[in-house]
């Protein structure tokens, strides 16, 4: 101190007014570098945890088809137990026990399959089993046989002659009667045995004479009179 009671400047007993601002100014440095360290170390720390990549040894799970979609958290779904389903568009043998064996038979074949009909000795014509089974996912082509409770119904041997050979086989198909063929099976139909009108019952054979091959002779073997 000096005489005149102010603090001496040479011994620095009392900051003096420059000395004071300095000191404020270096405080409020101090306080803006904290700030701005601690800003950005949280920036930082967020684009590390952004690009962070997964462990090394850490695998990616993959949902399964019926994971639990987004909005039902905390709920599960067990998958439901196999079942046994076909395709969309596969091929399957049509339900058709209980129906008639001609609406039977006319199913099959628009699903382009075929048929082989078993007539059996009870009475009527509904189908009592089929071989595969109704539902069964088949081939185009398959041969599906059909039980048909009572025995083949008759019916007649329609006329086909002059008609194509071929087109008078299926029409016989048609008409649930089997083609057979004494040797050609091209060209015009020339004869059928039995003959047109005849009686008949489904599945007999009926036998086309096609093309230039002439009829069958008649028999004329006398008979052995007794």
């Amino acid at each position: 101190m000096t005489d005149d009671g102010y603090p001496d400047p040479g011994t620095g007993d009392e900051p003096g007014p420059d000395r004071t601002k300095l000191l404020l100014g270096g405080g409020l440095a101090v306080v803006l570098l904290a700030v701005i360290g601690a800003s950005g170390g949280w920036i930082l720390a967020g684009d590390v945890e952004r690009i962070t990549p997964p462990d090394a040894g850490a695998t990616s799970p993959v949902p399964p088809s019926d994971a639990t979609p987004s909005g039902s958290a905390g709920t599960s779904r067990q998958s439901p137990p196999a079942v046994r389903t076909t395709a969309a568009g596969e091929l399957t043998v049509p339900e058709v026990v209980g129906t008639d064996f001609v609406r039977a038979r006319r199913e099959l074949r628009d699903r382009k399959l075929g048929w082989r009909l078993v007539f059996g000795t009870g009475s009527g014509r509904s189908v009592q089993r089929t071989s595969p089974e109704p539902g069964t996912p088949v081939r185009r082509g398959v041969t599906v046989t059909i039980w048909v409770a009572g025995p083949a119904p008759a019916l007649r041997v329609p006329d086909l002659v002059a008609q194509d050979c071929g087109d008078a086989a299926d029409d016989l198909v048609e008409a649930g009667l089997y083609p057979r063929y004494r040797a050609l099976k091209r060209g015009p139909v020339t004869a059928l045995d039995p003959e047109p009108g005849a009686t008949a019952h489904w599945n007999d054979y009926v036998t086309l004479t096609c093309g230039d091959e002439p009829p069958a002779a008649p028999d004329t073997t006398p008979s052995m009179a007794p």
